[in-house]
């Protein structure tokens, strides 16, 4: 299988509280889907501060620093924890992120996976939020356009919550489409079908309660797809949240296994059709430990 995987074990050192779903058996969980696979696991680089700078100030990414403890746990808000190790984690996770960008903007894979938490797709330029400390997917984003010279970018994001923070930070570059199905409505309220941004570049497809991959599949097919082949994107990034999945306990739709190959594959032959086949994922959500790694299986299955 042609496919670059990233990830470290600091990945597992971010320890928020017990009893919290984003927990480092997540962690665990996506990598067994790697190793059953037969693939080999890259090492996911340290963002540095100059790596953040795009989508993060530096005098955040010090306060952010300064807050992580020596041991236990301190809360950020209500969802989102820092623990000892934290910060390596997420450096890591959005260094992999850039990685994966520089690898298959510069030729060496055609496809790349980044399996790391904490997530990133609610973390806003001066605010952690929803699990989520940096950009991960915003940063690689703009790493595509500004490091590598891409003309056109197309995020896809279909974890069961709105990508917020990927949403705030990208919607003001017109050079960058940025698509996501999710539950609505639900956390963080954002989302609705009207918001479009400055430049008509978010698709935002709102999905009800229960709805079931027949519904979700008609929904990218009609409104996500044509957007992503009209942007002609030279690169396709993806935000991989499997907590869509109908046993998921943090979210309220009906998907199977099932479709997290069906969109994955549509993506693939997007990225074939007018991205050179280049695509980038990330792991964003999923918090049933067998959902979340028989998604992650058919994702990694798809893409490569």
């Amino acid at each position: 299988m042609s496919l670059l995987v990233l990830s470290h074990p600091a990945a597992s050192r971010h320890r928020p509280p017990a009893g919290h779903p984003e927990r480092p058996e997540r962690q665990a969980a996506a990598l067994a889907a790697v190793t059953g696979l037969g693939l080999a696991v890259t090492e996911a680089p340290e963002a540095g501060d100059a790596d953040l700078a795009p989508c993060h100030p530096q005098a955040w990414i010090e306060a952010l620093t300064a807050a992580e403890p020596a041991q236990g746990a301190v809360a950020l808000d209500p969802d989102t924890w820092l623990s000892p190790g934290s910060l390596e984690a997420a450096r890591r996770a959005a260094g992999g992120a850039l990685a994966a960008v520089d690898a298959v903007m510069g030729g060496r894979t055609r496809a790349a996976f980044v399996a790391m938490r904490p997530p990133g797709h609610h973390a806003l330029a001066t605010q952690a939020m929803g699990f989520c400390l940096f950009a991960n997917i915003a940063l690689a984003a703009k790493a595509a356009l500004d490091r590598h010279g891409a003309g056109r970018v197309a995020i896809v994001d279909f974890d069961v919550h709105h990508g917020n923070g990927t949403e705030a930070l990208v919607e003001d570059d017109p050079r960058i489409l940025f698509c996501s199905t999710h539950q609505f409505p639900f956390w963080p309220g954002t989302g609705a079908a009207s918001h479009e941004g400055p430049h008509g570049t978010v698709v935002n497809v709102p999905l009800r309660a229960g709805t079931d991959g027949a519904g979700f599949r008609a929904a990218v097919a009609e409104r996500i797809l044509p957007r992503v082949a009209a942007h002609r994107p030279d690169l396709i990034l993806i935000s991989a949240g499997f907590d869509a999945h109908r046993d998921d306990p943090l979210g309220g739709l009906r998907l199977e296994t099932s479709d997290f190959a069906w969109i994955t594959g549509e993506l693939r032959l997007l990225a074939d059709r007018h991205a050179q086949g280049r695509v980038v994922s990330c792991l964003e959500g999923g918090y049933d430990l067998d959902a979340l790694r028989e998604g992650v299986r058919a994702h990694l299955e798809a893409l490569a």
